[in-house]
Parts: structure tokens; C-alpha cells; sequence
């Protein structure tokens, strides 16, 4: 048993650098990983991070590093860190930091800063990396924190993690503050956790007023977005679409939010089916839960029926009537807003109930979304829709699918999974190549699954570097190179406009070999049988993937379509 003199010395505080503080808090707050790319001033704190016990993965550029942060935190729900450099380093990273920052996930971005001391008038240099990274970042929309001494230090990197409930924040380390000594003794920093609030009720009004609403329409479509699934409204909105007997669709970023619910309609929008763009065009009422209806979900404005009444419900304000018209606006957390409107509706006979009919029900039973189209398949590729169908059916069923952007994303009503957590779309910057990292970052964050990433060959050579850091940090992946040989999307954009597409255009290169280096096992497909011959491989998933997937270049997706139709309406 220890005296009290020995307790008391074993409380004594000590002087540490600075980044073995932050360190230490990082490690204390229970983080395992961390992301980034080391530079010269973040080397110290990246190499002390590591001998504490947290986890370093480095990628191979700060774009990919934040990325994998986002990805990790999207996956997890955790907070996800990012390390990199200063100047040049959190100049390169700008595009993913936004990017980050876009999606809302809990992120904060640690950058390397120059010393805050004022240099000697004729001190050496010039300094060669010096950036304003406070005002890039601000410009940018990204909140900034900078550590401007060492006994505050450790207090900002708190306030900093507790800024990223509301979305990814950057924090700036000077070199002499990380270099400089802090107190530092048993006692950690504990960030200010996120407010704990209730959910938001609705105005009795807005409930009275949408529940009438609802009782007079007699073919009411429930869309959810991803607002709706975190409120965990699922249930709450399934029994509200049974009571009035209502269809259900999704956004993208809440597909199979219904799985298996027989008046799921799928995806509303740009990705919607035929099999529920029959449902969704009798609507004579929407009601719509936690979701934004932006372009793409609304078509450019022509996927929900025109002239029908519109009930918008959403926890925020300010997202109520922001991008389409809301002609009632509910504000309230989705699952209460549900629930409230289960009680204030009557029940319906099922007679009264006519998008709830044997036939409709029969219909979306039976639809086989391959009607839809004429596969386009050639001798040496394949129409990216059947590509995607057999992919479906080939891949291990509890997955994760990360989604690059480009015109391959056409492919997404043909790939299910088990619901909203196991899909991410990289677009929320409307960016190719943020995809990989994002894919990797997941990867590490719902590690019992695997991770399926699929990206176009112009995003995958935007950040083929970063094989090296599937093999390097044994992350598993399986990579899906939707190659068209061609900026896709720019390639239907000229095309429709008459315009020669030949600088979109790019050689018919093998990338699988190149893959196949870095420990991947590898194929390159060309036809839907090549690729149900590799079915053994994709269903027990030993390492890591690649495979080069040659698709019909010819083949456009249809929001490539909608916004050029959009175009022309405007003129």
C-alpha cells in the first residue's frame, strides 16, 4: 500500500513537449486510430501518438488522410482525427477537408502550423512553406481553432473536438508551441460532450394541420432521407404508411432504409426504378422526413407529382422549403412526427387504400428491375447496369458499398444492401476521387464487413498511390474500377451538346497488373461471364481485390441526362 507522500509525488505535475500532452489526451479520450500524412512538423506528434498505443494510418496524400477520417467516423460513429503538415501539405488536403467537412461527420483536421513567433529582421530564410492556413480554411467554411500558446494547448484541442458534433473543424498546431513544455500530470482534458436534447416536438398545429392533409389524399407517399434514418423514424414511418396506406421511398443516402417492406418503392429521383416510379406518380400527397430534396432527389424537379401538397418535416428550420417547395412545414424530430401523425390520422379500411392494393403489391413483387433497360454489352465490355446486377448477386450480402462520383454511379439502384449504415456515397462535394479514401477510412471503421468500393478509372488514377496504403496498413478492401476509358460524365456532357469528345477520352489500359504488385489478388473483366468465373473469390473475400472492370463507355446516366434537360428548360 502506497504512503501518502508517495501518492502525492506520483501526482506531482511534469514538463512534456506539447505534442506528447496532446498525445496523451488523444490516447486518454479512448481513440485507437488516427489518419493523416506526416510532415516535418507533425512527425514528432505522429511518432508519439504511435509509441502511446494510438493507431497511425498514413495515406499517401492529405486529400486521401482526411477522406479516411470522414470515412472512419461515417462508419463508426466515433470521432475521427486527421494529422497533417502545414502550407503546402493543408493546401493539398483543402479539396478533402471540404469534402469532410460537407458530409457532417465528426472530424477534426490537426494541421501543422509555422512558429507564431515573430521572426528576427533578418533572420534566415524565406519560409518557403508559409501559408494563411487560418484564412484558406475559414474561406473554405471550415471552423479553425489555433493553439497560439503552450499552456493553452491542450485546452484548445478540447474545445476543438468538441466543436465536431456540429461537423469536421480544423485545429492548428504552431511548430514552437507542439515543441514547447506544459504542465502535464494525471488529470486529462474531457471535451464538453454534445448537448444532450430531446427530440424537437411539433407545434400541435403543424400536426393537426399535415394529419388533415393526410386524411383527405387517398395515395400518400412517405419519402425518408438519412435525417429520418438517424432519428431512428423507421418503424414509426412503416406504421404511419400502413395506417393510411402509403407508398415509401427513400433518398440515396437512406436506400433500403424499407428492405423488405412490400410497398417499398426504392429510390426517389435520379435513381429511382420503374417498379417505383409507378407508385410514386399517383401520389396525390408527400410527406417528407428528414430528407432535403435537392436536385438529384427531385430530378430536377420532376420526380414527385407537381401540384399535389407537399408536408416537410425536419428537426431544422432552416432545411424546411431550402431547395423545393414545402407547402407545410412540420418541425420536429422524424420519429415523433411520425408517431403524433399514427395517432391523429384514422385508420382506413384497406379498400380505401388503393396504392396498398393487390395489384400494386403484385407489381412491386414482381418487377425485375433488368426490364428496364436493353443491356448494351460488346465483345470487350459490359453494359455497367448488368455489371452491377451480377456484382450484386456475387458479393458477400453484409457489406459495406462506397460509391465514388462519376457516370458510373448509374449503377446504384442495382446494388442492395442491408440498409442506410452500410452505404456511402463520396459526393458530397460533387468530386471524383474522394471515394478511395473514404473506402479505406470505412474499411477500418466497420471492420466486421467487408467494404466494397466503386469508382471510375478517372478517380482511381486521381489516387492510385493509395493501393500502397491498402497493403501497407493490411486494410480490406475490395476495389471495383467501373473503366470507361474516359471522363464519363464529361464525355455525355459534350456528346449531348454536339461538341467532340476526344479530350475526354483515355487509352484502354490493363490496371490490374499494377494492383496485383502491391498484393491484391486482381482480374480484369470484360464480360459477365469472366466475372461470374471469379464468383469463389468475391463471396469468401481472402485480402484485398482489384479488378478492372471494362464497361460501354455508351451508356449515360440519367441525372447526366436531367441536367442537361434542365439546361434546356431554362433557356
Amino acid at each position: 500500500m502506497q504512503s501518502a507522500n508517495q501518492n502525492a509525488a506520483n501526482t506531482v505535475p511534469t514538463l512534456v513537449p506539447v505534442y506528447e500532452a496532446l498525445a496523451r489526451d488523444i490516447k486518454a479520450l479512448g481513440i485507437d486510430s488516427v489518419f493523416g500524412l506526416m510532415s516535418d512538423d507533425t512527425a514528432m506528434f505522429v511518432s508519439t501518438l504511435d509509441a502511446v498505443g494510438v493507431r497511425f494510418y498514413g495515406a499517401r496524400h492529405e486529400n486521401n488522410a482526411c477522406s479516411m477520417a470522414e470515412g472512419y467516423a461515417a462508419a463508426s460513429g466515433k470521432l475521427a482525427i486527421a494529422i497533417l503538415g502545414r502550407g503546402p501539405a493543408t493546401a493539398n488536403a483543402l479539396h478533402g477537408a471540404v469534402y469532410a467537412q460537407r458530409t457532417g461527420s465528426r472530424v477534426l483536421l490537426i494541421f501543422g502550423e509555422g512558429s507564431v513567433a515573430t521572426p528576427a529582421p533578418n533572420g534566415l530564410g524565406p519560409e518557403t512553406k508559409s501559408l494563411n492556413a487560418i484564412g484558406v480554411l475559414q474561406a473554405a467554411g471550415i471552423k479553425t481553432f489555433v493553439a497560439g500558446n503552450t499552456s493553452g494547448a491542450r485546452q484548445m484541442l478540447a474545445d476543438a473536438i468538441a466543436a465536431t458534433h456540429q461537423g469536421a473543424v480544423a485545429l492548428l498546431l504552431p511548430m514552437n508551441v507542439q515543441f514547447g513544455q506544459t504542465v502535464y500530470d494525471s488529470t486529462t482534458l474531457t471535451p464538453p460532450a454534445a448537448v444532450a436534447t430531446r427530440p424537437t416536438p411539433p407545434r400541435p398545429a403543424a400536426i393537426r394541420t399535415a394529419a388533415e392533409l393526410l386524411s383527405n389524399a387517398r395515395k400518400p407517399l412517405i419519402v425518408a432521407g438519412l435525417g429520418a434514418h438517424r432519428a431512428g423514424a423507421r418503424e414509426a414511418m412503416m406504421a404511419l404508411a400502413d395506417r393510411i396506406g402509403a407508398g415509401l421511398v427513400t433518398t440515396l443516402k437512406a436506400k433500403d432504409m424499407f428492405r423488405g417492406h412490400p410497398f417499398n418503392g426504392g429510390v426517389v429521383g435520379s435513381f429511382s426504378h420503374a417498379g417505383g416510379r409507378r407508385m410514386i406518380e399517383q401520389a396525390d400527397c408527400v410527406i417528407v422526413f428528414g430528407a432535403g430534396l435537392n436536385m438529384r432527389t427531385t430530378s430536377y424537379g420532376l420526380s414527385l407529382p407537381a401540384d399535389v401538397p407537399l408536408i416537410q418535416v425536419d428537426a431544422q428550420r432552416s432545411n424546411i422549403g431550402r431547395w423545393y417547395h414545402a407547402d407545410v412545414a412540420v418541425v420536429g424530430d422524424a420519429r415523433v412526427v411520425a408517431e403524433q401523425l399514427c395517432g391523429a390520422v384514422p385508420e382506413r379500411d384497406e379498400a380505401d387504400k388503393p396504392l396498398h392494393g393487390a395489384d400494386m403489391r403484385k407489381w412491386l413483387a414482381e418487377f425485375d428491375i433488368a426490364s428496364e433497360f436493353e443491356p448494351a454489352n460488346t465483345p470487350r465490355t459490359m453494359d455497367p447496369r448488368s455489371l452491377a446486377m451480377e456484382l450484386d448477386r456475387l458479393l458477400p450480402a453484409n457489406r459495406n458499398v462506397v460509391y465514388d462520383s462519376g457516370n458510373f454511379l448509374q449503377i446504384v439502384p442495382y446494388v442492395s444492401t442491408l440498409g442506410p449504415d452500410y452505404i456511402k456515397n463520396a459526393s458530397d462535394f460533387s468530386s471524383i476521387g474522394m471515394g478511395f479514401g473514404t473506402a479505406m477510412g470505412y474499411a477500418c471503421g466497420a471492420p466486421d464487413r467487408p467494404t466494397v468500393l466503386i469508382l471510375g478509372d478517372g478517380s482511381f488514377l486521381m489516387t492510385m498511390g493509395e493501393l500502397e496504403t491498402v497493403a501497407r496498413e493490411d486494410i480490406p478492401l475490395i476495389m471495383v474500377v467501373m473503366n470507361d476509358c474516359a471522363y464519363g460524365a464529361e464525355l455525355h456532357y459534350l456528346k449531348m451538346r454536339n461538341m467532340p469528345v476526344g479530350k475526354s477520352m483515355f487509352l484502354d489500359i490493363d490496371f490490374a497488373p499494377v494492383a496485383e504488385a502491391f498484393g491484391f489478388q486482381i482480374a480484369t473483366v470484360r464480360t459477365l461471364d469472366e466475372l461470374r468465373a471469379l464468383a469463389p473469390m468475391l463471396a469468401n473475400p481472402q485480402g484485398p481485390i482489384f479488378l478492372d472492370c471494362k464497361i460501354n463507355a455508351s451508356v449515360p446516366a440519367p441525372f447526366i441526362l436531367e441536367g442537361i434537360e434542365y439546361e434546356r428548360r431554362k433557356r
